[in-house]
């Protein structure tokens, strides 16, 4: 009954051995381990996994963070463009649908979007009413909106001033031709990210099996995951085949 210690020098081991006086006698053995450290004397906490490290060197951080943004604005503007598509394919009528419709002027080089030359509105929730600012753009406004060649919408001028487009409910082929655009666009996308990580990588010139090229990688492969996933969510929300 009691404690006995015992003390082992060439290990450097402590060892307590505690005895119990209970009829059914238990030992029970507790160790401590003093750290060592490597031949060099250098300690391993500092080691750090490769699929761990990030890139150090500030000139290939800069392309890094260039890379991202220009990928970044890939995704943002797949996610606009999709959200224009699936608008259409839900029957929704909203100004929204003509956002990308450019006007080109006799008087200036530039194109511009319909909003800086028209007001664009929504009568009885399915016909949009574009009343342009000066009546000698409306030809070019009708023009800029047959162009665009929406499909089964037929612009129709009422005035001098204003245009009608009717916009009939969307049938199955229509979302299913929505759908399909949607999925070039997304092709479309994921090939401009790729041409980013390319261009990133010939200009920095790093070496095989390199941080830089596994962390470009990972950048390429999570911003072509999100256009994926918005392809998906998009297909679903049009009812797609």
């Amino acid at each position: 009954m009691g404690v006995v210690a015992f003390r082992s020098t060439p290990a450097r081991i402590y060892t307590r051995l505690h005895l119990s006086c209970s009829p059914s006698a238990s030992t029970h053995l507790q160790f401590r381990f003093y750290a060592s450290k490597t031949k060099a004397g250098k300690s391993t906490a500092s080691l750090v996994p490769g699929s761990k490290q990030k890139i150090t060197d500030d000139a290939a951080i800069q392309d890094y963070e260039k890379a991202e943004k220009n990928m970044q604005a890939a995704v943002d503007w797949y996610r606009k463009e999709v959200a224009e598509l699936e608008t259409r394919a839900s029957g929704r009528v909203t100004p929204a649908v003509l956002s990308h419709v450019r006007v080109e002027l006799p008087d200036s080089k530039e194109l511009f979007r319909l909003e800086d030359v028209a007001t664009v509105g929504v009568r009885e929730g399915s016909t949009l009413l574009v009343t342009v600012f000066e009546e000698r753009t409306i030809k070019f406004v009708e023009s800029a909106l047959y162009n665009v060649k929406f499909p089964n919408i037929a612009p129709q001028r009422l005035d001098n001033r204003t245009i009608k487009i009717p916009i009939p409910k969307p049938t199955v082929e229509t979302r299913n031709n929505l759908a399909a655009a949607a999925h070039n666009l997304a092709e479309n996308s994921r090939v401009q990210i790729r041409k980013i990580q390319s261009v990133s990588r010939k200009k920095g010139k790093y070496a095989k099996h390199s941080v830089e090229l596994e962390e470009f990688q990972k950048l390429t492969e999570r911003n072509i995951a999100e256009i994926d996933k918005i392809l998906v969510k998009t297909r679903k929300a049009m009812g797609a085949r």
